[in-house]
């Protein structure tokens, strides 16, 4: 059973803010206006973050057919809401505009002539034809922060093209090291470049808006899938800048320590076993009844990484030996780092992550939508669950009304497809 932190007005979450109670803090964003143009993953993951940290964040997706992840369905909650775009869409207000149009044009410069930031994930140029690009708006706001991302950034050979996570992730190496040793190439099971950009381009804009403290003014954020993925490749990047030598695909195994990796108990069930380093594996020969640690091979992890399979092949016999649970009991109690291998209702349901509160429910707003929490946890000013994922155009009609357009003036805007 997964248990979840309930929105209400009476039972509150510590990081959930009650609108009705005077004495909660504020959100580290608040008070930041955000023009969201972004869609599917990346760009809404980023102003997510920023929505949850509590700023104002306006989605702008098209007339009767909005963000596409709307559509990406099954999985969808009772009110048609997609899980896909529940994942990265609370906390901000829906506004539809054709902004192909020159109506259309003139409220997305009127929002960003009163924003702070504008996340836009179009191909490059893409909004230059509708004087929406950075070098317009900041004429009318120049301390505007303009954050883009796009699949190779806004410079390079190939700046134009467009970009998907699946093929970044092969184009970048990271699918050349992710899979079996003896098998084909595998993607990670989530868009993790599509996130991973987006982080980073929510770092950018958080240093662009540090630095506008300074100078007053703003500036353009460039983050590409691509630079994202490549930087993902961490020590494993290192490595062959290090040695030449193009890193192989591993499967389950580390490239620079051993052992840590995935091991199966009897009945094949399977475990992770993480042995950083020497004195762990001297506690882990000691648990097993062997003097492997005093053997030359295998006494130091250079050495063990050299003999990599000998090593791996003698602990498969060892721990074929007990179950699974047999092992995870041991290898704990002896201090050494080890783990099982939960699915996703099984780690939802870990008592570490109900404590926190990584399961937020908001069925005490009208809405059946559980979404994941926000890793985030700060303590004078946290995260809050505000609003759940917004209807299509649920805030056109105040956002405009906000901007001074009157009622008989929306209505013709609809009437002629702009909203």
């Amino acid at each position: 059973m997964i248990m979840t932190a309930t929105i209400n007005e009476s039972s509150q979450p510590e990081n959930v803010n009650n609108a009705t109670g005077n004495d909660v803090p504020q959100g580290a964003l608040q008070g930041i206006k955000v023009l969201d143009l972004s869609r599917v993953l990346a760009g809404p993951s980023c102003t997510q973050v920023l929505a949850d940290l509590g700023a104002e964040v306006i989605k702008v997706e098209r007339p009767k057919i909005g963000d596409e992840t709307r559509h990406w369905a099954p999985p969808a909650f009772s009110d048609e809401t997609s899980a896909y775009y529940a994942t990265i869409n609370r906390n901000k207000k829906s506004l539809t505009v054709d902004i192909t149009t020159p109506a259309g044009q003139k409220i997305i410069k009127q929002l960003a002539a009163d924003s702070d930031i504008v996340v836009e994930n179009f191909k490059v140029g893409g909004l230059k034809k509708y004087g929406l690009d950075y070098d317009s708006l900041k004429q009318d706001n120049p301390r505007l922060i303009y954050a883009s991302l796009t699949g190779f950034g806004q410079t390079g050979p190939d700046a134009k093209l467009p970009g998907y996570d699946y093929i970044i992730q092969g184009l970048s190496g990271l699918m050349s090291i992710t899979g079996p040793s003896d098998g084909e190439p595998h993607k990670v099971g989530v868009a993790v470049v599509d996130l991973f950009a987006g982080l980073q381009l929510t770092i950018g804009i958080q240093a662009a808006l540090l630095a506008r403290q300074h100078t007053g003014l703003g500036q353009h954020v460039d983050v590409a899938l691509l630079d994202s993925a490549l930087s993902m490749l961490a020590n494993v990047g290192m490595n062959h800048l290090a040695s030449g030598t193009v890193p192989p695909r591993l499967g389950n195994q580390h490239p620079n320590i051993v052992p840590y990796q995935v091991f199966a108990g009897a009945g094949k069930q399977h475990f992770i076993l993480a042995c950083g380093n020497d004195q762990q594996f001297g506690r882990l020969c000691h648990l097993l009844d062997v003097d492997w640690h005093q053997d030359s091979r295998f006494a130091t992890n250079p050495s063990r990484v050299a003999n990599r399979q000998v090593l791996c092949d003698m602990l498969v016999e060892k721990f074929a030996e007990q179950s699974r649970v047999h092992w995870l009991d041991v290898l704990s109690q002896a201090g050494i780092p080890c783990g099982p291998i939960n699915n996703i209702s099984e780690a939802l349901a870990m008592p570490q992550a109900q404590a926190r509160e990584m399961v937020v429910d908001f069925a005490a707003q009208g809405s059946p939508v559980k979404a994941l929490g926000s890793p985030i946890k700060l303590s004078a000013s946290p995260v809050t669950y505000r609003t759940p994922p917004p209807r299509l155009s649920e805030h056109t009609d105040s956002t405009l009304a906000d901007l001074g357009y009157d009622s008989d003036m929306i209505a013709k805007l609809k009437a002629d497809g702009i909203v």
